[in-house]
């Protein structure tokens, strides 16, 4: 994907695997093991950590679950979920990273490393995230699962980074209603592209894209023939952007429209 592929935070992350995987050493994988072999509880645990060690997420994730498989009622079985997950997660099977994290939490609800759980759930929603030109609906669950992040667990390392995924997450959001909107306006649908461009202004004024809406809420109230409107769009974007380029687009177009107006009135 072309949006938002930054560093995943991946101290948080390597941070709770850490106390995920202490207790395991020892164990080796030959090159015979498949995920269907019975074996003992820790030799599994270890091959599968093995595994991932190596880089070799896909065939770790399918010994984590076997680890889940083999031995259900195993202290190891809890850890194996939520590795099992994280594995998923680095061989980029977002889905199944997804559906082991809430499986997990499905079972474990107030086990210690729930917070990281909802997490890598969102995390995974975040990675899938695609340009503005694509449908929104992953973003949109992204965006649902990092605050949920941040709703049950505000004072976690993992809400800190969902506060600053969030915000780019919304400004994602806002360049998929400005797309629209500059389209609409584009093939003269004033009224259809003004709507879009006043969500933007409503439900994402701090992002990078308000300033632009407001100039072309500007363009649009002119072409509708509602200078009154545009003269307040145009204010409201001097008054919080006083230095943007878009306000001095703004400024220049409500000027020249007000001397058109003098020139077509002395006529």
């Amino acid at each position: 994907m072309t949006f938002l592929r930054k560093n995943i935070a991946a101290a948080a992350i390597l941070g709770s695997l850490a106390t995920l995987t202490t207790a395991c050493a020892g164990g080796s994988a030959g090159p015979g093991d498949t995920a269907y072999v019975a074996r003992d509880v820790e030799t599994l645990y270890a091959s599968a950590k093995q595994r991932l060690d190596r880089g070799n997420a896909p065939l770790a994730a399918a010994l984590f679950d076997e680890v889940e498989r083999q031995h259900p009622y195993s202290p190891w079985a809890r850890r194996a979920q939520l590795m099992s997950a994280f594995s998923y997660y680095v061989a980029r099977d977002y889905t199944k990273s997804i559906q082991s994290a809430q499986r997990f939490l499905s079972i474990h609800p107030g086990n210690k490393d729930a917070p990281y759980a909802y997490y890598l759930i969102a995390l995974s929603y975040y990675e899938q995230i695609s340009d503005v030109t694509r449908d929104q609906k992953t973003t949109e669950q992204a965006l649902a699962a990092l605050q949920e992040v941040e709703r049950r667990f505000p004072e976690s390392e993992y809400a800190s980074d969902a506060r600053l995924k969030i915000d780019l997450v919304n400004d994602h959001l806002a360049g998929k209603e400005m797309e629209i909107g500059r389209f609409y306006e584009k093939s003269g649908r004033w009224t259809a592209a003004q709507i879009r461009f006043q969500n933007v202004v409503d439900e994402y004024q701090t992002t990078s894209h308000a300033p632009e809406a407001l100039y072309r809420l500007t363009e649009t109230s002119l072409a509708l023939g509602i200078p009154v409107e545009a003269k307040k769009y145009a204010a409201v974007l001097g008054a919080n952007y006083p230095g943007s380029e878009w306000y001095e687009k703004a400024f220049d177009l409500v000027q020249d429209h007000a001397a058109d107006t003098q020139v077509a009135m002395a006529q």
